[in-house]
């Protein structure tokens, strides 16, 4: 079972916040679908049941063809995701920030 995330811990564990989560760490990239299922871990079949919101919300966007292979990526213009990003990363800060500023008793 792969380890959860904060934003996961924060947002909940849904198919459409394992697949934010995986396209914001990924931000600029962009991916199959299959790849998108894969890395979000979720299934094929769930991913094709939300998939059509997500790309009508505007939240992740068609960028090329390769083959027959369609890839997508998230849409960094669309004021929602914007948002997510920036919430994203201050739960990131936060979180690290609070791991890295425990003290280390060392006892000699």
């Amino acid at each position: 079972m792969p380890q959860t995330t904060i934003f996961r811990e924060t947002l909940g564990d849904t198919p459409v916040i394992r697949v934010l989560d995986f396209l914001i760490e990924g931000r600029g990239l962009d991916y199959s679908l299959s790849d998108i299922a894969e890395n979000s871990n979720i299934g094929w079949t769930t991913l094709h049941r939300i998939w059509g919101k997500m790309l009508k919300s505007g939240m992740i966007k068609p960028t090329r063809e390769i083959g027959m292979a369609k890839l997508f990526k998230l849409n960094e213009e669309n004021i929602a995701v914007k948002e997510l990003i920036r919430l994203y990363d201050t739960l990131l800060y936060q979180h690290n920030e609070k791991h890295l500023s425990r003290k280390i008793i060392i006892k000699v």
